[in-house]
């Protein structure tokens, strides 16, 4: 039985959301378990391995959260306290004295004894330090308890976290050295076609530059992915036998150019000798044609090969499935509804990513979207995407996808 299923009755369209699941479902079936250890400051980007659990409170004791004096309310009539000691950051005190204030430092540990930090503006210096406060007070002001953020055994970072600056400061604030990391996913690359030439080569008739494994190569070092550049397959069906055989030791094969039942389409004709095929017709556009197969037990996604059909298919489809084998939980970007800047008149009967940006608040799109013009997406900073059978006027809300989302 194929494991990719069927799109339903022959001719029909599979929706965004029934392809993504069945992509997740499978990558759940074949998680990545290999992991490696590496320092803290060199884990950006990767996937945490096991949970991150606390071994300390943070802060580890109460401490000031401003410059000022530390005093204990009781103590206060009216009168100036007399300082009776100075608590920089990275001292430890002595107990306050009754009757007395201290002076204290952001950050610093609070005095046994004290209950309360007033900030210095707050505060009058006189002769013979003494301090006169102008404020009315109370217990617990401006000071930061002991674990306020984090307590011992508190789970702080689920595994399967995606590793960032923020998770990287967070981690050394618990004294972290060193992270478990699920390994690198390892990700073959390669092109179909006689027509695709290398930048760089001469063009010859009928032939183009190849720039969808320049662009995946490169969004894929970016998502940390190891990266096998398999090139170019030219149409020969015994070339792209032994190719494809060479491939043996990666986690997925990703393909551009699209797999069909065209004569031509040699890496179709090897998929279905030597493995698996589904070719799904999604209702998405750019990006119609998607397959997902096997060979000799690897995963194989072919993407469709026109370069906006590439990048929204990767963004919306093969980047979740990747981050899914990594035992990334949240996969899909982050959506928010804006107001349209543009019309929209004719409702379509697929789902529709518009390269497009936000201007004044408002989302408007790049004047040529068809699916061969990459200029689109550098144009713009987020996708626009307008549900099929919707048509639109300028001001009603549409949902915009930043590029960031998905490319990083």
């Amino acid at each position: 039985m194929n494991p990719a299923g069927k799109p339903g009755k022959s001719g029909s369209l599979m929706p965004v959301e029934v392809a993504l699941a069945r992509l997740l479902e499978m990558a759940d079936a074949s998680p990545i378990h290999d992991r490696e250890r590496l320092p803290v400051a060199q884990v950006q980007g990767r996937v945490l391995a096991d949970d991150l659990v606390s071994t300390l409170d943070l802060p580890p004791w109460p401490n000031s959260a401003m410059d000022g004096y530390a005093l204990r309310v009781a103590d206060w009539t009216g009168e100036p306290l007399v300082v009776s000691q100075k608590v920089y950051a990275g001292q430890a005190p002595e107990p306050l004295k009754p009757g007395t204030c201290a002076r204290i430092f952001t950050g610093a540990p609070v005095p046994a004894g004290a209950d309360c930090v007033e900030m210095q503006e707050n505060a009058e210096v006189l002769e013979n330090e003494r301090i006169r406060f102008i404020e009315p007070m109370s217990p617990g002001q401006n000071i930061r308890p002991q674990g306020q953020e984090t307590t011992v055994g508190e789970l702080i970072l689920p595994a399967g976290t995606r590793l960032g600056s923020i998770e990287q400061g967070l981690a050394a604030s618990l004294g972290c050295a060193e992270l478990d990391v699920v390994r690198k996913v390892r990700v073959a690359v390669l092109s179909t076609g006689d027509e695709l030439v290398e930048p760089g080569q001469t063009l010859g008739p009928g032939q183009i530059y190849n720039s969808n494994r320049v662009l995946l190569c490169s969004w894929l070092q970016r998502l940390g992915c190891e990266v096998i550049d398999a090139g170019i397959l030219p149409d020969d069906l015994a070339i792209t036998r032994a190719r494809l055989g060479e491939l043996n030791d990666v986690d997925l094969i990703l393909s551009t150019g699209g797999v069909s039942v065209g004569e031509a389409d040699f890496l179709g004709m090897a998929l279905r000798e030597a493995g698996e095929l589904s070719l799904w017709k999604l209702a998405i556009k750019p990006g119609k044609p998607l397959t997902f197969g096997h060979f000799r037990g690897v995963p194989v996604i072919g993407l469709p090969g026109n370069p906006a059909s590439t990048l929204v298919t990767f963004a919306l489809l093969a980047k979740p499935y990747l981050m899914r084998r990594q035992g990334v939980k949240e996969v899909e970007p982050l959506k928010f509804q804006v107001p349209a800047g543009f019309d929209w008149p004719k409702a379509g009967n697929r789902r529709e990513y518009l390269r497009g940006r936000l201007e004044n608040g408002r989302a408007i799109i790049y004047k040529n979207q068809s699916s061969g013009v990459l200029r689109s997406a550098a144009w713009a900073d987020g996708l626009v995407e307008v549900l099929e059978g919707r048509t639109l006027i300028s001001g009603e809300y549409v949902v915009f996808i930043p590029l960031s989302e998905i490319l990083n």
